[in-house]
C-alpha cells in the first residue's frame, strides 16, 4: 500500500495529492483557491503576453504557455503554491532561438528541455540548487535583467530600427544610432506607465501596480492614436490568419490547438521539419533551458516554503516542470517555469493548494477567448515599461551591491564574471564558467586552509621526550589533490634531516586519489633515504581510501598506530 500511495502521489503530483487528498480539502479552502487563482490570473495576462513578445514570438504564445503549462505543472508538480508560465529569466535564452530557428525551433527546444527535466527528476537531482553558489545566481540574474532592459529600449522610446543585432555591444550601437528617431508619444506612454509602476505601491492597495499602469498607458496611447500620433499596440504589430483565410489583428480568440511543434513556422516562415541534425543543433539550448527552469522553479519553491512553513518535494517539482514543458509545446507553449513574483502573489492572495494555479490557467483561457479585442489595444511602450520594472526586480540589484561591498574577493570575481559573460555573450557560457570558476576558487581556499605543523616540542600533544632523529608533524585540513602535493613536499624536505617522521592525522577528514599519489611519492623518497613513516589517528574516510588502495604496513618503512600516544610508546626508538 505505501508503494502504491507513492506512485499515486507521483502521478498526480506531490503537492496536489498532499494538499487535496492527504489533507481535508473543503469548500472554504476551495473558495480561497478560487479568489487567489482569479487574482493571479488577472495579473498574469499582460505579463504572459509581454514575456512572449520579449522572447521573440507573438503574444498569444505566452498565454498558451501559462494556460497549458501552468495547469499541468500545478497538477503534477511538487510545490503547492507555485504559479508557472513564461518568465523573464528565459528571455535571453529564447530570443536568439526564436530568431535563428523560428517558433518551431523554440517549441522543439522546449519539448527537449522537458525530457531533460524528467530525466533529472528520475535521477533525483532535485537538490542541485544547493550546489549553485549565490554569486553565480546573482551574476546571471543581474545580467539577464540588463539584457532584458536593453531589449525594451526600442519599444520604450518608439525607435525605428530595421532589426536588432545579435550581439549585445552591437545592440547598444544600433540603439544609439536609432535615437534620433525617438517617438515623443511612445515615450510619453512608456514614462506614464513606468511612473505608475513606481508610485502605485506607495498607496498600499492589494491591486498590483502593473494593472493600473497598463490601463493608464493604454488610455494614453488610445488618445494619442485618435489624435493622429501613432503609438504601436499589440493590434497593430501582430496579426493572425484564421482557417477561412481571414486576417485578424492582435491575438486570435481561439483555444490553443494541438499541432506538432516541428510543423510550426521556422525562421523563414515555412515548416521547420523534424531531423536529428535539428535536434543536435537545439540540444545545447534545450539543456540550458532545462537547467535554468530547474534553478528558477526550485528557487521559487524554497522562497514559498519560507513564506508558508510548508515543504516542497524537489524531485516532484522537476517532474512536474518536465511534464508541463513536454506537453505545452504541442499546444503552442514556450518554456514555462515557476515565477517567483506570481507565486508570491498567489500565497498573499490566500491560496491553499495547487488548485489555485489551475484556476489561474482557466482565467487566462477565459481572457484569451473573451478579451482579445481589448488586449489588442495594449500599447507596446507600456509593455516595455512593464518589462523594465520586471528586469529591475529580477536583477536583485540591492543584493548584488551588498555582495560587492561585503563578500570575499573570490565571490566578487565570480559574480562579476557571470554578470559580464551573461550580458556580452550568453547565460549558458556564464553559468558554466561561473560554476567552474567558483569551484576552482573554493578549492584554492580550502587547499590554503590545509596546514602542516611541527609539534615535536609541543607538550600539549607530546608528554614525553622523543629521539632527536624523530619529527612529529600534525596535518590539519583535507589532503585532496589541490593541497596534498605541497603538504607532502614539505614533509619530504623535513625527511632529509630526520630518520622517523610521525604524521598525526586526526585533523584530516579527506584523503583523495591526489593525496594518495603524493603519499606514495613520499614513501618512495623515504625508501631511498632508509627513513620510515608513522601515521596515527586516521579518520574513517582516509582509512577507507588507504584500504581500497591496499596500502599496508611495510617493515622499516610504513607503520600505522591508532593514536599518537601508542606510536610514541610502542614504536621502536
Amino acid at each position: 500500500m505505501p508503494h502504491k500511495a507513492h506512485l499515486f502521489s507521483l502521478s498526480l503530483g506531490h503537492a496536489f495529492s498532499e494538499a487535496c487528498i492527504k489533507e481535508k480539502y473543503n469548500l472554504k479552502r476551495l473558495g480561497k483557491d478560487l479568489l487567489a487563482g482569479i487574482s493571479v490570473g488577472i495579473i498574469a495576462i499582460p505579463l504572459a503576453m509581454a514575456l512572449a513578445i520579449a522572447s521573440g514570438v507573438p503574444p498569444q504564445y505566452g498565454l498558451y504557455t501559462a494556460i497549458i503549462g501552468g495547469f499541468i505543472i500545478s497538477l503534477t508538480g511538487g510545490s503547492r503554491y507555485s504559479i508557472s508560465g513564461p518568465t523573464a529569466a528565459f528571455v535571453v535564452l529564447l530570443y536568439p532561438i526564436a530568431q535563428e530557428f523560428g517558433l518551431a525551433g523554440l517549441l522543439m527546444a522546449t519539448v527537449m528541455s522537458g525530457v531533460i527535466l524528467v530525466i533529472m527528476s528520475l535521477l533525483k537531482l532535485g537538490r542541485l540548487i544547493q550546489y549553485i553558489p549565490e554569486p553565480v545566481t546573482l551574476g546571471f540574474t543581474a545580467g539577464i535583467g540588463v539584457v532584458i532592459a536593453t531589449l525594451q529600449l526600442k519599444d520604450f522610446f518608439g525607435l525605428t530600427m530595421a532589426e536588432m543585432p545579435e550581439h549585445y555591444i552591437d545592440k547598444l550601437g544600433a540603439l544609439a544610432d536609432a535615437m534620433p528617431t525617438i517617438g515623443s508619444a511612445s515615450t510619453s506612454v512608456a514614462l506614464a506607465t513606468f511612473a505608475v509602476m513606481l508610485l502605485w505601491p506607495k498607496l498600499k492597495t492589494p491591486i498590483p501596480a502593473h494593472l493600473p499602469a497598463i490601463i493608464i498607458g493604454s488610455f494614453l496611447a488610445l488618445w494619442f492614436n485618435q489624435d493622429g500620433t501613432v503609438v504601436e499596440t499589440i493590434g497593430t504589430r501582430f496579426s493572425y490568419t484564421l482557417a477561412d483565410g481571414s486576417i485578424g489583428m492582435g491575438i486570435p480568440p481561439l483555444m490553443p490547438s494541438f499541432e506538432l511543434p516541428w510543423l510550426q513556422d521556422g525562421a523563414n516562415h515555412q515548416a521547420l521539419g523534424f531531423s536529428w541534425s535539428m535536434v543536435q543543433a537545439l540540444l545545447p539550448s534545450a539543456f540550458a533551458i532545462a537547467m535554468l527552469g530547474a534553478i528558477e522553479s526550485l528557487l521559487c519553491a524554497v522562497v514559498l516554503d519560507g513564506m508558508t512553513g510548508k515543504r516542497h518535494s524537489a524531485n516532484s517539482e522537476l517532474l512536474g516542470q518536465g511534464i508541463g514543458n513536454i506537453i505545452a509545446p504541442f499546444f503552442g507553449g514556450i518554456p514555462a517555469t515557476a515565477a517567483i513574483a506570481r507565486s508570491a502573489a498567489n500565497v498573499k492572495a490566500g491560496a491553499q493548494s495547487p488548485i489555485a494555479g489551475m484556476i489561474h490557467s482557466i482565467v487566462l483561457l477565459l481572457g484569451l477567448l473573451l478579451l482579445t479585442n481589448i488586449l489588442a489595444y495594449l500599447p507596446m511602450p507600456a509593455m516595455a515599461a512593464l518589462l523594465l520594472v520586471v528586469a529591475w526586480n529580477m536583477s536583485e540589484a540591492p543584493k548584488a551591491v551588498h555582495l560587492i561591498k561585503s563578500a570575499p574577493k573570490s565571490d566578487i570575481i565570480v559574480f562579476l564574471t557571470c554578470f559580464s559573460l551573461t550580458v556580452i555573450f550568453d547565460m549558458v557560457i556564464a553559468i558554466t564558467v561561473g560554476i567552474v570558476l567558483a569551484a576552482l576558487l573554493f578549492m584554492k581556499e580550502i587547499a590554503e586552509m590545509t596546514r602542516l605543523y611541527d609539534i615535536s616540542q609541543n607538550r600539549r600533544y607530546i608528554d614525553r621526550d622523543i629521539p632527536q632523529h624523530w619529527s612529529v608533524l600534525k596535518v590539519n585540513g583535507p589532503l585532496f589533490f589541490a593541497a596534498a602535493d605541497s603538504i607532502f613536499s614539505e614533509i619530504t624536505l623535513l625527511a632529509k634531516e630526520r630518520q622517523t617522521i610521525v604524521i598525526y592525522m586526526d585533523g584530516v577528514s579527506i584523503l583523495d586519489a591526489g593525496g594518495l599519489a603524493s603519499l606514495t611519492k613520499l614513501l618512495e623518497h623515504l625508501k631511498t633515504k632508509q627513513s620510515e613513516l608513522v601515521i596515527t589517528d586516521l579518520q574513517f574516510q582516509p582509512i577507507r581510501t588507504l584500504a581500497r588502495a591496499k596500502i599496508q604496513p611495510i617493515d622499516g618503512l610504513l607503520h600505522f598506530y591508532p593514536t599518537l600516544s601508542d606510536a610514541l610508546e610502542k614504536h621502536p626508538h
